[in-house]
């Protein structure tokens, strides 16, 4: 939901291969624009952070899916000699690494990045200098850079969880709320906090629905949860969100600091297909949308429907949970922490 992805952790056998993959992931969604080369590198870095062993060649490499010829090249250049030529040229490139570095600020992308450049503005500290050229997002993206930089453990995860789901359903009971990507799937570290919100009274069929996020971001930024606002529609909020500090660090700092919050409001009939989609991974839905095509159905975020003879979509099926989802298709139930492959 949010931009700010990461898979990289430092407890893996493989963290080198998988954060080179990412910085190339990054540059080629960043600098070049190449989405399907991104989306490339991204597989294969999610599928080496899962393998549980050290990887000590190319040929290994491509056993584990999305691990091509051309990847696995790179990776034996770096098991050789401990870098890759081709990342060695893009750090020496200024505008490269100005891109990179400016893309890390929430609200600030390729295109916008690009222009900051051709300015002059090449890094946070320039940005810091000509605030005045900031919009709204990317002043508060700035103010908060190195606190929304840092990942989420597990831990201050389930405090967020805990309020949010304290206050919203002090709003209303009949909500429903959960947080969902990889945090969703038992991971230990979390870059943002992104959560599914319904309620019983919004369909696909209704149409004043407004009121119902409005309600609950009030509610979160009446008890300070919310910091600040980017903004704020009839069915998405983004902005900032902090726990109360109530305890201190030993070393007398805080210790929980500012993060990302995106809250997109679902109606309550395509939740359990919205649920699924955005708890992820990507590789699950993707092969689950693939045996979902082998079996006649059609499955995307809104809905579940059957493919008639001619291959056009059906009616949407009604579903009332996500393990519908999977019955209807065939497939055994996976809880969430088993849908990271």
């Amino acid at each position: 939901m949010s931009k700010r992805k990461s898979i990289s952790d430092s407890s893996m056998p493989n963290k080198d291969i998988v954060d080179f993959l990412l910085e190339l992931a990054n540059y080629e969604k960043n600098v070049t624009r190449q989405v399907h080369k991104y989306n490339a590198y991204r597989k294969a870095a999610g599928s080496v952070s899962k393998h549980t062993a050290p990887i000590t060649s190319g040929k290994q490499a491509k056993a584990l899916d999305g691990v091509g010829e051309k990847i696995a090249k790179k990776i034996d250049e770096f098991l050789a000699t401990g870098k890759l030529e081709k990342l060695e040229k893009i750090r020496k490139d200024e505008m490269s690494t100005s891109i990179a570095e400016l893309t890390k600020v929430t609200g600030i992308g390729p295109v916008a990045a690009r222009k900051f450049f051709d300015k002059g503005i090449k890094s946070i500290e320039d940005l810091k200098k000509h605030v005045d050229q900031l919009n709204h997002h990317q002043k508060i993206g700035l103010k908060y850079f190195e606190e929304l930089d840092k990942r989420i453990p597990r831990n201050e995860m389930l405090e967020l969880e805990k309020v949010i789901k304290e206050e919203v359903n002090g709003v209303d009971a009949l909500y429903i709320a959960e947080i969902c990507g990889s945090f969703r799937r038992g991971a230990e570290m979390s870059g943002d906090v992104d959560v599914l919100l319904t309620h019983p009274s919004f369909t696909s069929q209704s149409k004043q629905h407004a009121a119902l996020l409005q309600a609950v971001v009030e509610r979160l930024r009446s008890v300070t949860f919310i910091t600040d606002t980017l903004s704020l529609g009839d069915t998405k909020f983004m902005g900032i969100c902090k726990l109360t500090d109530d305890d201190d660090d030993d070393d007398g700092g805080k210790k929980h600091g500012h993060r990302r919050l995106d809250i997109r409001l679902i109606p309550h009939d395509q939740y359990p297909c919205a649920l699924l989609y955005f708890t992820g991974s990507d590789v699950f839905n993707k092969n689950m949308r693939t045996l979902a095509l082998s079996k006649g159905f059609t499955i995307n975020e809104y809905c579940i429907r059957p493919l008639g003879t001619t291959g056009v979509p059906g009616e949407p099926l009604d579903v009332t949970c996500e393990k519908d989802i999977f019955d209807y298709i065939g497939m055994e139930f996976k809880e969430p922490p088993e849908r990271n492959d």
